[in-house]
């Protein structure tokens, strides 16, 4: 008798351990406390910022919310758990980050956008023609950034017609300085014009007219944009040993990670296949459709994507409020 006395006291004990575990899973939402998201300004982290937002409120009966402000001040207010989700954090390109990541402050999770690249591009017809605009290949041995050595008349500037034009970033972002390095360890500075654009949309309306024309254009990139999912360009080869490829990560409040782990393992499963969502970033772009409506679409008609990041009852419930 005393043995079952013994069993039953320690089942009950069991009981009450996993129940509590159980409502700290689920308990942030639940005792109404909002998710707070941090409100990117590029497209890409607002269309994956509010999809999150849909899946936590549709699925587990969460508020949310979204904090706006550049990308400091909203890393510092993660760190400070002021709010609790950054929806695309581009790793190892923020200072404010990394010192929150070595206190302890804030956890990256997941990996939301696999495949994300950045570097120098040029249109896929300069390289291997266009038959249908009945373009012929303007440089067909193009392949790496040190082959542009020979081919600076090809991408002519129109204001210094002895030089190539190379299209930089605007002047003052981080890649500006990286690419203006970059023309130097290429020996390339005194062949092409290190031309920046005033703002990112003078970039992409460079390119993106070149492109229209059917004309050779040399330019810095990067992905996922809504630029890359409406021009088919190619991504010329640096030198052995450099990798350009994004690793972008969900960060996270070390509060919220550790008081709603039902969430957190669900935003760390959020990934979309990088030429979706170009295709859809273009789309957003070309029929002018606001990010929260282009959520609601693109988990209407892509529930092959992201019914795995949840299970089939929350799968069943976010489907209904679509």
């Amino acid at each position: 008798m005393k043995y079952r006395k013994n069993l039953l006291a320690s089942l009950l004990t069991l009981g009450v351990l996993v129940a509590s575990a159980s409502s700290q899973a689920s308990g942030w939402c639940e005792s109404g406390k909002p998710v707070k998201f941090a409100g990117l300004n590029w497209e890409s982290g607002m269309l994956l910022t509010d999809i999150m937002m849909i899946v936590l409120k549709e699925g587990y009966g969460c508020e949310t919310d979204q904090l706006v402000g550049n990308t400091i001040i909203l890393e510092t207010a993660l760190a400070s758990n002021d709010i609790q989700v950054f929806g695309e954090e581009w790793m190892e390109r923020s200072e404010v980050w990394k010192k929150a990541a070595a206190a302890g402050k804030v956890v990256a999770i997941g990996s939301p956008i696999m495949g994300a690249v950045q570097g120098w591009y040029v249109p896929r017809y300069v390289v291997e023609g266009d038959a249908k605009r009945n373009k012929p290949a303007r440089a067909p041995d193009l392949k790496t950034v040190a082959d542009l050595s020979k081919y600076p008349e090809v991408f002519r500037d129109a204001e210094e017609p002895s030089k190539g034009r190379f299209y930089n970033c605007p002047a003052g972002w981080i890649c500006e300085q990286e690419n203006t390095e970059m023309l130097k360890d290429y020996g390339l500075e005194n062949t092409f014009t290190n031309f920046r654009p005033g703002t990112g949309a003078a970039l992409d309306a460079a390119v993106l007219s070149s492109y229209k024309r059917g004309e050779p254009v040399l330019f810095y990139y990067w992905s996922p944009t809504p630029l890359m999912g409406q021009i088919d360009a190619i991504r010329l080869e640096e030198k052995p040993g450099v990798d350009k490829t994004v690793v972008t990560k969900v960060g996270i409040s070390k509060a919220f990670h550790e008081q709603a782990p039902e969430l957190v393992a669900v935003l760390e499963k959020v990934n979309i296949p990088i030429e979706l969502l170009n295709q859809n970033l273009a789309r957003m772009t070309r029929e002018r459709i606001e990010s929260p409506k282009l959520a609601r679409i693109f988990l209407k008609e892509h529930p092959e994507v992201w019914h795995n990041w949840v299970d089939e009852a929350v799968a069943n419930k976010i489907q209904a409020a679509l």
